[in-house]
């Protein structure tokens, strides 16, 4: 982040304005909303301000700006038309560490002021850093729409039976579902229709019906995706926003990990070859520990949680201890990755089945149905395979693959990172030594891959079209 984003109270404070422009006006406008006291410099007024002086709502002095105007002052706003007055204002405040805003020049500045959703109390800001303030403008008018008016009655509502929920539910954690719970609920939706007698009703009999529950949290496993954050489901997100603790594993791409909640604990349990942060049945039981202290857990994974991602062991584990729990589904990497590489896994022309299977085994052997993944028109899939690559393409080409049968490496597929491989079977352990990409990467056999140049779509940034200029072996097709 370029700026740490905070709400200031200026209440009872005063706040600077250097300018007397429309532009002053707004920055005004906005003070006067946070129910700040305000003082204006400037040789003259626009007739914005001057209405707002002859209301008495603002203090003002007509002259330039001089550095005793920052006597006795919580922030300053530098908005005139000369770029030099900015200047001293932004150093002089600065020499006193005071929060300053020069507008249209970020770099004077040590806050901006953001675009802003008022549903007073409830107030969302979004911010550029000043870099597209008008794209803030676009993402603030997208939002509007999806944050009901009512928004701001809910908030009353809530601080009017605060102190009794308290007085209900003295264990935090309780208290905590109880508004997570009544505050999505139909609760809400007769606040948002303006329905406020009913709505009171409502909170009533939430009151007296919600039980504790003793003590005992839940688990959320999660599927991440393969990487693109935008892949994640509705109830993914939604839960990851209110989970205690995030219990996550390398494959976790971070612009997913980012969209957990703030302040939830997190712990990473990444498992590498040969190298494991925690052993399974470590993770299985910490799964256990976490939800018996009362703490919503979500275990976040790479992929789907039941696709290579042992989320059924871990079920299991929760099942026997009476832990309650959830599974949420994901896009799986092979299909992710393949969709984002132009792969598409089943095809009337080459493939008719497709097979997932993964690159090492338990006790890190390789052994699979060889003959069953040999056979014609099929894509088969190998997750976590790089390493096992040798013996891969010595197995197939065995079993009557043609050494010239294509195939391809999707590095951190779906992400901003994305790289494609794609050669033959006698070719690509030359590219991969030539190019060594990085886990995770999947690797796709079949007659398939020779479509990725021509169906490939996904664009990284900087990056130019993988099939067109990757790393790749004789043409395909």
């Amino acid at each position: 982040m370029d700026f740490f984003p905070i709400f200031l109270d200026i209440k009872n404070s005063t706040s600077l304005v250097v300018g007397g422009g429309n532009v002053a006006a707004r920055k005004v406008a906005l003070l006067l909303k946070a129910q700040g006291k305000i003082r204006v410099i400037s040789p003259e007024l626009c007739s914005d301000l001057k209405a707002t002086l002859e209301k008495g709502l603002i203090e003002y002095t007509a002259r330039e700006f001089q550095s005793q105007d920052l006597d006795d002052v919580c922030l300053v706003i530098a908005a005139t038309a000369d770029p030099e007055v900015n200047r001293q204002v932004s150093e002089v405040a600065r020499s006193r560490h005071l929060p300053v805003n020069v507008v249209d020049q970020p770099e004077l500045c040590s806050f901006i002021t953001p675009s802003i959703i008022d549903r007073s109390p409830v107030v969302a800001a979004i911010s550029t850093g000043g870099a597209s303030p008008v794209l803030a403008r676009i993402i603030r008018s997208r939002l509007e729409t999806l944050i009901p008016a009512g928004y701001g009655r809910l908030a009353e509502l809530a601080n009017r039976f605060r102190d009794r929920v308290k007085a209900r539910f003295q264990d935090p954690t309780d208290r905590r579902l109880f508004w997570e719970k009544v505050l999505q609920s139909g609760v809400a939706e007769r606040v948002f229709s303006g329905h406020m007698e009913e709505a009171d009703a409502g909170m009533e009999r939430a009151l007296e019906s919600t039980e504790s529950t003793g003590g005992m949290g839940e688990v959320y496993l999660v599927g991440g995706g393969p990487g693109d954050p935008d892949l994640l489901t509705f109830r993914a997100l939604r839960l990851m926003q209110q989970a205690d603790v995030v219990v996550y594993d390398r494959l976790v791409a971070a612009p997913v990990l980012e969209l957990t909640r703030r302040d939830a604990e997190r712990i990473y349990v990444g498992k590498e070859r040969d190298h494991h942060a925690m052993r399974q049945e470590e993770i299985n039981q910490l799964l256990v520990d976490l939800a018996k202290k009362g703490k919503r857990v979500v275990r976040l994974k790479g992929g789907d949680p039941f696709i290579f991602g042992r989320g059924g062991e871990e079920i299991d584990t929760l099942s026997a201890e009476g832990v309650p729990f959830q599974v949420v589904p994901a896009i799986t990497a092979a299909s992710g990755c393949a969709a984002y590489s132009g792969i598409p896994l089943t095809h009337r022309d080459y493939a008719q089945s497709v097979t997932f299977v993964t690159g090492h085994l338990k006790d890190g052997s390789i052994n699979l149905n060889w003959g069953q993944l040999a056979q014609p028109h099929q894509t088969v899939v190998f997750y976590m395979g790089l390493v096992g690559l040798p013996v891969i393409v010595q197995k197939l080409i065995e079993h009557g693959v043609s050494p010239e049968m294509p195939i391809a490496l999707i590095q951190q597929g779906t992400t901003e990172k994305q790289k494609v491989f794609t050669g033959t079977l006698s070719s690509i352990q030359a590219i991969v030594d030539r190019e060594r990409p990085k886990p995770p990467t999947l690797i796709i056999v079949g007659e398939v891959v020779q479509l990725q140049e021509k169906l490939s779509w996904y664009k990284t940034p900087d990056v130019p079209r993988s099939g067109a200029t990757s790393p790749v072996g004789p043409a395909l097709g």
